[in-house]
């Protein structure tokens, strides 16, 4: 019997997905992976992934917000449309949201006041946010630090950072999502040296899908697709890494993201 595992954050709304979404979701349930957070990250992504954890009660969940790689684009209207999908039960966090000074895709200006204006959305709504950081620590930490009395919950998602800032990040009292990326040989080796940094009770797993494909998956896959049924392969690696058995990864991680996202 598998182990039963949380995705936390999978962009399976993603056009990828498109034809054979199905399937996929039925791969992902017999690899154990029986619910999964659908990641929302602008305005069209928030609305498809709200639609797909409507039809799915129970299995699926979303996110509702704005990447940082969107952040030029966040309206008015975009505040609206996070402020009214986070009334649905099956919306449980706010975001995508945070920094991202490795692309610069939207000015640095227009980010970090679309991750001001969804900070707000989650200190009032009281809803966990789930957060994006790259290359954008101090900024990242100056905007968030003080607004955690008034959140009540907080994710680094898909955290790829060094030691320095993890610790940092812990004793802030952040969640730490952990993705493939500590599978990859040559980006995510320093992660092997720094997980067991993070407490039980606050390591939560994701694939991120369609991107991150664990590169330690062995026979490999013919596509680089990456989708919820390699999430196994994170707890695997995540496990030796902590010196911790597979079991017992699947279960703090499971029981962290029913905490942290008020699942039944």
């Amino acid at each position: 019997m598998p182990h039963i595992l949380i995705d936390i954050g999978a962009n399976i709304a993603h056009d990828s997905f498109d034809e054979d979404r199905t399937d996929m979701m039925q791969r992902a349930s017999d690899a154990g992976v029986d619910r999964i957070i659908v990641t929302g990250s602008s305005d069209s992504s928030n609305v498809r992934a709200a639609k797909l954890a409507e039809q799915s009660p129970g299995v699926l969940y979303s996110t509702a917000g704005v990447h940082p790689h969107h952040a030029s684009d966040y309206t008015d209207e975009s505040d609206a449309l996070i402020r009214a999908l986070i009334q649905k039960d099956h919306v449980v966090a706010v975001g995508e949201c945070g920094l991202d000074y490795f692309r610069n895709f939207s000015p640095r200006e227009a980010q970090l006041n679309a991750f001001r204006r969804q900070l707000d959305i989650a200190k009032e709504s009281g809803l966990p946010v789930f957060l994006h950081q790259r290359d954008a620590h101090d900024d990242f930490v100056e905007l968030l630090e003080p607004a955690l009395p008034e959140l009540s919950r907080a994710v680094a998602h898909c955290f790829t950072g060094e030691g320095e800032s993890l610790r940092e990040y812990v004793a802030m009292g952040l969640y730490i999502g952990i993705t493939g990326w500590i599978c990859d040989e040559r980006r995510g080796k320093h992660l092997h040296d720094i997980v067991s940094i993070i407490p039980d009770d606050r390591i939560m797993i994701e694939t991120d899908a369609p991107y991150l494909l664990p590169r330690t998956i062995r026979p490999r896959p013919k596509s680089r697709r990456n989708e919820p049924m390699y999430l196994p392969e994170v707890v695997r690696v995540l496990a030796e890494a902590r010196a911790q058995t597979e079991e017992h990864i699947a279960r703090i991680t499971t029981a962290n993201a029913e905490r942290f996202f008020g699942l039944d």
